[in-house]
């Protein structure tokens, strides 16, 4: 084995013993499962007698991590620590993927491609998506050529795997992959160990590595200094974005690395300035607000959820931003955000969400009634929720109806009724909700319809006689 090889996987070796040290509390994901535990390792006529069976050739890095750190452990699976939930034991769990005759699209050559598009990813799955009556032998083999030569190598949860590229072009690389087949994606990273010595580095904190810098100047998960450094070397704009991605993962920031990010945002643009900006947000939100404000009129959502990702405690300071740009938020991603902020600022918000109860956007408007459902002086809104139990919208109906949960008003019954006598059976939950608001009243969707709701009351929903 190459002397390159050998030294890593001393790093790795070593670094595992510094995470399990760094993460004593079992903090990061996956970790109270796997512990930081690795068992004893492969025997190599084990690995060769799976290449016979299963007419494969493992790649060189993957062999190693076997032979030499070990294999197997506590966590889901008895899977090894490791990213997600860890490292499936070896030559198990090889099924995940095509649980029907796995070793025949195994030795195949993977389909999938670095960059490849949505449109590639659709025409890969085409076969399946438009035939509802495909038959589970032809299910099972499109699953094959899917996701031929991978090969399972850990779970992140749910639906969500690691892969190991066995054949073709991308040999070695590691893939998100969704059993759900939602697209996968490729890890940065080109082999099996640097994406494993990666997930490390981003465990162990910089004063750790300050102890043993030369440990830390392999991955973009190792120091920050290291990390610039590749920064600054290349011109390519994919390697650039990890290294920022490298340095936003960081717990903490030294103020010398932020001051040469900042200067670096002034003469970027695209992807890279957002994403600088996301650094600077996180570790120090008043040397970034300037930039935030300005960045508000190229990209508001962004803006809002740096804000509300790592300063919420700041959120009152971007009311009048929001104010200012309320008449132009049409997107809902947008506007979802907008809502979390003003939450947080605990101030009486509703005047700046009302006008959104009337947004062509049905998304919009059912975000628009939850969140004035949250807030605590919700009852002096009334006319507006009697609008939005009068909505085209079954959705924002359902939406109005939960928001209404603690407002006892006389008023709204015949809304109530109305609602009652045009939802003859249940609907979009709307039946179920609308028991629970009537609940206050000793009232049910039946009942409801059989009394008298056209009286006055005065502003506290008492009647006038």
């Amino acid at each position: 084995m190459e002397t390159e090889l050998l030294n890593q996987i001393e790093r790795i070796k070593r670094k595992l013993i510094l995470a399990k040290n760094a993460d004593k509390d079992l903090q990061v994901f996956g970790a109270d499962s796997h512990k930081y535990i690795v068992k004893e390792t492969v025997n190599k006529d084990k690995i060769l007698a799976f290449e016979k069976e299963y007419d494969v050739q493992l790649p060189e890095d993957y062999r190693a991590f076997l032979v030499h750190v070990g294999n197997g452990g506590i966590s889901y699976e008895n899977s090894a620590a490791g990213p997600g939930y860890g490292i499936f034991p070896f030559g198990e769990n090889v099924d995940e993927f095509v649980s029907e005759n796995a070793k025949k699209y195994l030795k195949e050559d993977c389909k999938l491609d670095l960059t490849m598009s949505d449109s590639f990813w659709e025409d890969l799955n085409r076969i399946i998506e438009e035939n509802d009556e495909i038959s589970n032998e032809d299910f099972y083999a499109e699953l094959g050529k899917i996701f031929s030569g991978l090969l399972p190598i850990g779970t992140q949860g749910c639906t969500y795997y690691y892969a190991l590229v066995l054949n073709g072009e991308w040999k070695g690389r590691i893939v998100n992959v969704d059993i759900e087949r939602q697209k996968p994606f490729f890890v940065f990273e080109s082999n099996f160990l640097d994406w494993y010595e990666r997930w490390l580095d981003e465990i162990i904190p910089e004063s750790t590595m300050a102890k043993e810098p030369d440990l830390f100047r392999y991955t973009l998960g190792g120091l920050s200094g290291y990390i610039l450094e590749v920064y600054f070397s290349t011109e390519d704009k994919e390697v650039k974005m990890e290294c920022l991605n490298g340095v936003l993962k960081k717990n903490t920031v030294g103020s010398e690395i932020l001051t040469v990010l900042e200067e670096q945002y002034k003469v970027s643009s695209g992807e890279i300035q957002k994403t600088i900006l996301q650094v600077l947000a996180k570790f120090d939100y008043e040397r970034s607000k300037l930039y935030l404000l300005d960045f508000a009129k190229e990209n508001l959502l962004a803006v809002f959820q740096f804000v509300f990702w790592y300063a919420k405690d700041k959120s009152a300071d971007w009311i009048e931003v929001i104010k200012a740009n309320a008449d132009t938020i049409e997107d809902d991603e947008t506007f979802r955000f907008c809502t979390y902020l003003l939450k947080e600022t605990k101030l009486d918000y509703g005047e700046i969400i009302v006008p959104f109860m009337f947004n062509k956007s049905e998304e919009i408007r059912v975000s628009a009634y939850y969140a004035l459902g949250q807030m605590g002086n919700k009852n002096k809104y009334l006319s507006v929720f009697i609008e939005g139990l009068q909505d085209s919208s079954n959705r924002v109906i359902h939406a109005t109806l939960q928001a209404l949960d603690g407002v006892e008003d006389k008023r709204l019954l015949k809304h109530y009724k109305a609602i009652a006598e045009k939802f003859l059976k249940e609907k979009d939950y709307i039946l179920a909700n609308l028991n629970h608001r009537l609940k206050a009243y000793g009232l049910t969707n039946k009942t409801i319809k059989k009394i008298n709701t056209d009286f006055e009351t005065d502003n506290q929903g008492k009647e006038l006689y």
